[in-house]
């Protein structure tokens, strides 16, 4: 009888958890790379719902939990924040004693009023608290602009409200994209470099890329994310894993771009020549990037110039500026100011400097006035530099122009972290669950969005963030856009396949997105490979987000799917940055070194037979094409040719947007990233180089491998060339 009663306890626990966790979001099962259905543990979702604050230990507190749960939309006049797409009537829950008048209105971003019907509700009034509560239904009306406004609601006198996001119906930018298709040069920044770097490709390198690939004909240049990491060296190398998402890193500052940079002493300036020919040798080096050397030379220089008087025109610039970006910028150049000296282990961070409004952090705004001053005026230098590159970007001829790219999330311990924690979630990460090129899966080391705070915030953190990032921008690139769906959470001290789904409100974050977006006159790219649920292709379209497709990945049961197969609203391209460049691809470099790594769950010699075999299949399909002629004596055609073969093979998809890698545009072969690993590979820190080595902005334009595949590319997207069978040779 005991160990029935025990058994009946635990089936009773086991079905509260997971109704507890269904409730608030979170995946009790999920479908894995391999189609197999899998149960979350336990043990998983107990450190989830802990994340979350919700108390799930026994039987009695997830009873409660769950009545907590119903509750909570009937404790509040309002919800937290509505969203709604124009053109279309939304109905909002009113939530009041039973039987008291309520009247709701909208006051928009223009300052005009509109009222809001209230509409037949039969909901059963509630028992909440011990008030008998109502719920009454009001719509708000569907001819409201786009924009951010205030919804009101009066209850006997007492007035309570909450934002009121229009959001766009479909995004208008990509309709202007959809009887025309643009190429574009897709690059990791740092590693593009001239003969005036500093070690590292920067903002004016930005610029000219932009100019010489736009020249030939160019739409667009997608650039890696380039958000801020630490304040001073050393730095993270990753640039997807930055300690702000909002603002940009100081690192990619040409130091003599900065007009004050030209009044320097005669002193300062021999400094900053001194400084810079100290790191010029570097560009022309193949070996690893070493970006704390650059910094630190960055570093000496912008403090010398940061020293020098701004005239009236440009201190105005700047001080319009940083009340543009508000507190946000402040909290985060207090942050920098405190990181310049606290070191991330330091006590002070869990204790008086935990949150940008402590008595300590108050008083260091004070004594640390003037490195907050050079941080936010840092922020301003990133601002004006990529005001120019895009500026270059759209006199070259670009109809789009540069393409920011958008992390998943922060490093834990940097700026957002601190200043956002109010709406992150702690003690777990996010990450991957294991698929077929990961097969431990990963583990990004990064907090997430807390969906619930994140909503009762009224999303403006994540709205602001966005503004910043397209402020100078002709599109964005959203990593693992997947995530605005859900994300793999993973309990602190679990392994990345030891995680589960937590669900967020896509409606509201795609909608902002697009109005943000919209409101920039940006385009905007989902990454949206891997595991996904098959609707979130389909509403993505529906919304004007151009999905990616990468030629290794376009397959359905049958094959690799003809390119004329591909989705118009889309990326193309042949590789991604988690891959080698092609060249490195094609002779089974991202086998070797995954091997040589210890991240493979069967033996190599399987691996490199079925990649053999999945290239083999594209190849097929690229020579019934007429793309790919054969080599010397009948043999296999030289690495170039296929490059490009399978460049042609790409333009073949009727996708709006083409990418077009520079690594593969020089001959590289070297990895940029492999996923799954931290240090055991020298991620993000290879040059760009090509078989003869550096490859400089300086010679671009007259490389032979560059100038040949530009040349494959624009003659294949030429109207009435895609049948020739002399195409792309």
């Amino acid at each position: 009888m005991v160990d029935a009663k025990h058994d009946d306890d635990s089936d009773l626990e086991t079905g509260l958890l997971r109704e507890l966790a269904a409730a608030h979001g979170v995946g009790t099962t999920y479908w894995g790379w391999d189609g197999l259905e899998r149960s979350v543990r336990d043990s998983t979702l107990h450190g989830i719902l802990a994340a979350l604050g919700v108390a799930s230990h026994g039987a009695g507190e997830m009873q409660q939990a769950l009545l907590e749960s119903r509750l909570a939309p009937w404790r509040r006049v309002l919800p937290p924040v509505v969203v709604a797409r124009e053109g279309q009537e939304t109905h909002v829950n009113v939530h009041v004693p039973h039987g008291s008048d309520v009247s709701v209105w909208i006051e928009a971003e223009d300052g005009s009023r509109h009222a809001a019907a209230q509409r037949e509700n039969w909901d059963e009034p509630a028992d909440v608290d011990g008030v008998l509560t109502g719920r009454a239904v009001f719509a708000v009306p569907a001819g409201l602009p786009l924009g951010w406004h205030t919804l009101l609601a009066d209850a006997a006198g007492t007035v309570t409200d909450c934002p009121l996001v229009v959001t766009p119906l479909r995004l208008r930018t990509t309709e202007a994209l959809a009887d025309r298709r643009n190429w574009g040069l897709t690059a990791q920044l740092y590693s593009v470099r001239s003969s005036r770097s500093w070690g590292i490709g920067d903002f004016a390198d930005l610029a000219e890329l932009a100019a010489i690939s736009g020249q030939d004909g160019a739409g667009f240049v997608l650039v890696n994310p380039l958000h801020a990491a630490e304040p001073r060296p050393p730095v993270e190398d990753s640039p997807y894993l930055p300690t702000t998402r909002r603002f940009f890193n100081p690192l990619y500052l040409r130091v003599e771009e900065i007009p004050e940079c030209a009044y320097l002493d005669p002193a300062g300036r021999s400094e900053v020549r001194r400084l810079a020919d100290r790191q010029h040798p570097a560009n022309r080096s193949a070996e690893l990037l070493d970006r704390n050397a650059s910094y630190a030379a960055k570093l000496a220089a912008l403090e010398l110039v940061f020293r020098v008087r701004r005239g009236p025109g440009r201190e105005r610039a700047f001080t319009d500026f940083c009340a543009d970006e508000g507190q946000g910028l402040a909290d985060f150049a207090l942050w920098c100011a405190l990181a310049e000296t606290l070191p991330p282990e330091s006590p002070e961070w869990a204790g008086k400097a935990s949150a940008p409004d402590t008595p300590y952090c108050a008083e260091q705004r004070t004594l640390l006035a003037d490195r907050i001053e050079f941080h936010r005026w840092l922020q301003w230098c990133c601002d004006r530099q990529l005001e120019a590159a895009q500026r270059s970007a759209r006199q070259s001829g670009m109809e789009i122009g540069v393409i920011h790219d958008l992390a998943v999330g922060v490093k834990q311990g940097g700026a957002d972290a601190w200043t956002l924690a109010g709406v992150l979630a702690r003690n777990v990460t996010v990450g991957a669950p294991p698929d077929m090129f990961n097969q431990q899966g990963q583990n990004w080391t990064q907090p997430p969005w807390h969906p619930g705070r994140l909503a009762e915030s009224g999303y403006a953190a994540y709205r602001d963030m966005l503004r910043t990032v397209l402020r100078h921008a002709g599109g964005i690139r959203v990593d693992h856009i997947l995530g605005l769906f859900r994300l793999w959470w993973i309990p602190a001290g679990a392994g990345p396949g030891q995680g589960t789904y937590v669900y967020y409100d896509h409606e509201a974050l795609i909608g902002i997105l697009a109005l943000e977006a919209q409101r920039a006159g940006a385009v905007v790219i989902g990454e949206d490979l891997g595991v996904f649920e098959p609707w979130v292709r389909d509403y993505l379209a529906e919304r004007g987000i151009f999905g990616t497709s990468i030629l290794w990945f376009e397959h359905d049961a049958a094959g690799p799917i003809p390119p004329e197969k591909y989705r118009q609203q889309c990326l193309t391209s042949v590789n991604t940055h988690d891959l080698p460049p092609t060249a490195g691809y094609l002779a089974g470099e991202h086998v070797t070194l995954r091997e040589s790594l210890g991240l493979l769950e069967r033996p190599v010699e399987e691996e490199h037979a079925e990649a053999a075999a999945e290239q083999e299949a594209v190849l097929a399909l690229v020579r019934e094409r007429g793309l790919l002629p054969a080599g010397p004596e009948g043999g296999r055609p030289d690495v170039q040719a296929t490059v490009e073969a399978l460049y042609a093979f790409s333009a073949l998809a009727p996708s709006s947007l083409l990418g077009v890698a520079l690594v593969d545009a020089v001959g590289e072969t070297r990895t940029q990233n492999q996923p799954g690993t931290s240090t055991q590979y020298p991620n993000w820190r290879v040059p760009l180089a090509g078989p003869d080595g550096p490859a400089l902005l300086d010679g671009l334009p007259d490389n032979p491998r560059f100038r040949s595949l530009i040349n494959t590319v624009r003659t294949s997207l030429r109207p009435g060339t895609q049948d020739s069978e002399t195409l792309g040779r």
